[in-house]
């Protein structure tokens, strides 16, 4: 373990709920420093190992003082997704954008060695490519996908020989984790099916690259872990299956009748979309610079969640805005 402290921005949130517990259970101390919108009480609060900072990363003299003592920075904090940015502009823009390369240079100056940074495979856009390496031009559709990658450079532009940077751009993250989210393609349509017994495909011919949380956990253990010769200044992509929402729908469909046979046979209807996102991403360097490959199928995270739902870990799963990031921040008001 080269980095025994390590702050996680966001770290309170739908991946971070599931990867602290696996970092603490290695070894790692870790601050996680999130506004906790979503509460903490899912994290293991008694670790002694664990300090919960509750801050704004726009807060710059409290983020300076929490990297004090601080290895290696983990950001995975952000308003997270196209609607939170319908819901508050400026709230997106001051965190997404404004707040990145200030955090950066708090970073390198408390003295971190290293900084992992969460984009998005979604900088891509839409392309026709069949495999959307990392080398393909970023063409964002809204400002969530533009901000993510205008980011990018932010950190490169400050990273040295003391201070190494690290970029990944994740698929989207389905499966099952203790602050779970139910507005994310997967979860949506597993939720719909084993509640509702219908699912609603907008759209349909879309391609969407999907990550089990399990494998982005594993990721950022990978991308923290790695020699720093062999990370630094480097973009990976990281998803498992390319698959059309319509074939994504098709395999709840097909899991959620295998688990829960007492249900009626889960209807499909489809309805045209504005969102028009579409990308075939391609994994392959991850693999081969760093050896990592992603062990879980959309299969596997739909079987979790239907554990997870009969299990009665998801109650109330359709009027509980907890699970629902820009429900939740309209509802505190997030600004």
């Amino acid at each position: 373990m080269q980095y025994n402290n390590l702050l996680i921005t966001g770290g309170a949130g739908y991946c971070g709920s599931l990867l602290v517990p696996q970092l603490l259970d290695l070894g790692y101390k870790i601050s996680v420093y999130d506004m906790m919108y979503y509460g903490s009480d899912f994290l293991p609060v008694d670790n002694k190992n664990l300090t919960l900072i509750k801050g704004d990363i726009r807060d710059i003299d409290k983020l300076s003082e929490s990297l004090q003592g601080i290895d290696a920075v983990l950001h995975l904090a952000c308003i997270s997704n196209d609607a939170s940015f319908v819901l508050d502009e400026n709230l997106s823009t001051t965190v997404n954008y404004d707040a990145f390369e200030p955090m950066v240079l708090a970073s390198k100056k408390a003295g971190v060695k290293r900084f992992v940074y969460a984009s998005s495979s979604s900088v891509y856009g839409v392309s026709d490519e069949p495999d959307v390496t990392e080398e393909h031009p970023l063409v964002p559709l809204t400002l969530y996908n533009k901000y993510k990658g205008m980011c990018e450079p932010l950190l490169l532009k400050h990273t040295d020989e003391n201070f190494t940077g690290v970029i990944y751009r994740p698929a989207t993250v389905c499966g099952y984790a203790p602050r779970q989210r139910l507005d994310l393609s997967v979860n949506i349509l597993t939720n719909h099916a084993i509640n509702k017994g219908a699912i609603t495909v907008f759209g349909g011919e879309q391609l969407r690259p999907n990550l089990h949380v399990q494998d982005y956990a594993d990721l950022c253990k990978v991308l923290l872990e790695a020699p720093d010769e062999k990370v630094a200044d480097q973009i990976f992509n990281c998803g498992y299956q390319n698959m059309s929402i319509m074939q994504i729908a098709k395999t709840v469909k097909s899991v959620v009748e295998q688990e829960f046979s007492e249900l009626n046979e889960i209807s499909i209807e489809t309805t045209p979309s504005d969102d028009n996102r579409s990308y075939h991403i391609n994994s392959d360097k991850i693999t081969n610079v760093l050896g990592f490959k992603p062990q879980f199928s959309v299969e596997d995270a739909i079987r979790d969640l239907c554990k997870a739902f009969r299990d009665n870990k998801l109650p109330d799963s359709f009027n509980n805005d907890w699970y629902y990031n820009v429900r939740t921040m309209q509802k505190i008001g997030a600004s």
